[in-house]
């Protein structure tokens, strides 16, 4: 019998034991028929007796061998008699007590076979509700992402104070303890021009739920190898950067065209070379809902690699891709570190953005953040430029401060200030919230 099934027959064998059995005036055939079709069940009209007494050499047998509180001169039905022996059996009385125990569990077999019939009953039960379970190998968490916030402008376009929500399930299953099948279902509520856009930490727009990402990992020989659809390229590249930022144009401590090369339907790979040295690549492309199709000349087509080194006190990664849009085939070269002393961790990223196009302008992008521990929780702060900026025109910023509260080990509390440059000297975004995760 499994684990899981022991534990739900048990008490039904022990409630017997301990007075809570059935009234034999009560048992009758068609009770038992749903439990037991074997042929050994034998109806109650066949019983000599409904109880035994004291007196009958049945009682006194048990009485002396158990020496339990229930012989203690009343009468007790043949149920709990049987109930009784079943433990004695089960408690190795049977091979001290040999030929009492034979001659009991002929006087008794009727009962015995009913309650066997019961915990068969009650297993194939459990089996039926196992048959429509999950699989053993497939785990569940979750998230549940809500934010109160408020942002002004300088232009006084869009001031105002909204909660948003994000609501997340990961299913993960493996197949060969190796692998791993990874589905995503999210739904949300952020709306442009609110908060929650400018610093993205929610991302859905929709309260329906909907598949957010289905992808599919498994080793092939020294690589670990990603295929999906709503999947990064860069799923298995190194990424030296060790900030979150608040700012959505701040992510990946500024690179995130090349270092976290994002994707639609994408095949990524990674490996380890040893020494804390790792390599990626990857490649991805649009999924056809445009009727562009994968790797056409219609289609948005991404690829790129990286390369990273990290220990406990410092890393960097330096990375290269290539990003179709709208025709036009830019090139981003980028590069993310960390400094970790025990006091405190310092992380920075470049990205330098090659235009194809002699109509367009080459730019480049950066991010620099510091973080530390505060009594029970973590502050952070950064500033870099606000998204990237071409080479003839004047830099915007990004300033932003964080404190990360752990309220226990599954519900986390950010609170949050930031300042967006959007127009040169004449407008800022100004935003505050609080952000609790609940993570279950």
């Amino acid at each position: 019998m499994k684990l899981f099934q022991k534990l739900i027959a048990a008490p039904a064998i022990i409630s017997m034991a301990s007075g809570f059995a059935v009234n034999a005036a009560e048992i009758n055939q068609p009770e038992f028929t749903p439990f037991t079709k074997s042929p050994e069940v034998i109806s109650t009209g066949d019983f000599k007796s409904d109880i035994l007494v004291p007196g009958d050499w049945a009682y006194d047998s048990l009485k002396n061998l158990s020496n339990s509180p229930r012989f203690n001169g009343s009468p007790v039905h043949r149920i709990e008699a049987a109930a009784e022996l079943k433990r004695l059996i089960a408690g190795g009385e049977g091979l001290m007590n040999g030929a009492a125990i034979d001659r009991l569990s002929d006087e008794l077999g009727s009962e015995l076979a009913i309650m066997k019939g019961r915990v068969d009953g009650l297993e194939a039960r459990v089996n039926t509700i196992e048959a429509g379970s999950f699989s053993s190998t497939t785990s569940m968490s979750g998230k549940v992402e809500a934010l109160l916030a408020a942002q002004s402008t300088d232009a006084s376009a869009n001031d105002a104070v909204m909660f948003n929500y994000h609501y997340e399930v990961d299913l993960n299953t493996s197949f060969t303890g190796e692998d791993k099948l990874n589905v995503e279902i999210a739904a949300g509520n952020q709306v442009a021009n609110s908060v929650a856009a400018a610093i993205d930490p929610l991302g859905e727009t929709s309260d329906n739920l909907a598949i957010e990402d289905v992808n599919y990992t498994f080793p092939l020989g020294v690589w670990d190898i990603s295929v999906g659809e709503s999947m990064d390229a860069s799923k298995n590249w190194p990424n030296a950067c060790s900030y979150k930022s608040v700012v959505r144009n701040l992510v990946d401590c500024g690179a995130s065209n090349s270092v976290d090369l994002g994707g639609d339907v994408s095949l990524s790979a990674g490996r380890d070379f040893g020494d804390n040295w790792s390599f990626g690549l990857g490649v991805s492309a649009d999924d056809g809902e445009t009727n562009a199709g994968m790797f056409t000349e219609e289609g948005d087509d991404f690829y790129g690699f990286a390369l990273g080194y990290e220990n406990d006190s410092y890393g960097f990664t330096v990375a290269y891709s290539s990003k179709e849009d709208a025709g036009a085939e830019n090139t981003y070269v980028g590069a993310t570190a960390f400094y970790s002393p025990e006091q405190f961790t310092l992380s920075g990223g470049i990205e330098f953005m090659d235009a194809d196009l002699a109509t367009d302008e080459n730019s480049t992008q950066w991010t620099v953040g510091i973080s530390t521990e505060m009594g029970p929780g973590k502050i952070q702060a950064g500033i870099g430029t606000n998204g990237p900026i071409d080479d003839n025109a004047e830099e915007l910023y990004a300033y932003e401060i964080k404190y990360s509260y752990p309220i226990n080990d599954s519900v986390t509390l950010d609170s949050f200030a930031f300042i967006a440059e959007t127009v040169p000297g004449i407008d800022d975004t100004t935003g505050l919230g609080f952000l609790t995760t609940f993570k279950f």
